[in-house]
């Protein structure tokens, strides 16, 4: 018993020596000076409407499957 107990404490030290070694990483010591720069502004989204305007009754309409499929029907190219 005395045998493992004497390994197991060496084994111990050993594991903690090393842990303790590896927090010490002289890269991470230096002491800059580090400043923050404000971000840019984010750009106005573009048009892709081309210009037009949404019509008003876009608005006021109720949002169901006859409706979705008329305005379906509009956008689709004539053939």
């Amino acid at each position: 018993m005395n045998k493992k107990f004497l390994l197991g404490l060496l084994t111990g030290a050993s594991l903690l020596t090393l842990s303790v070694t590896s927090c010490k990483n002289p890269d991470n010591e230096t002491n800059e000076d580090v400043t923050t720069q404000a971000l840019p502004p984010i750009p106005a989204a573009p048009d892709t409407t081309g210009g037009k305007t949404a019509p008003q009754n876009a608005a006021t309409r109720e949002i169901n499957s006859v409706n979705a499929t008329e305005d379906i029907k509009k956008m689709q190219p004539q053939m």
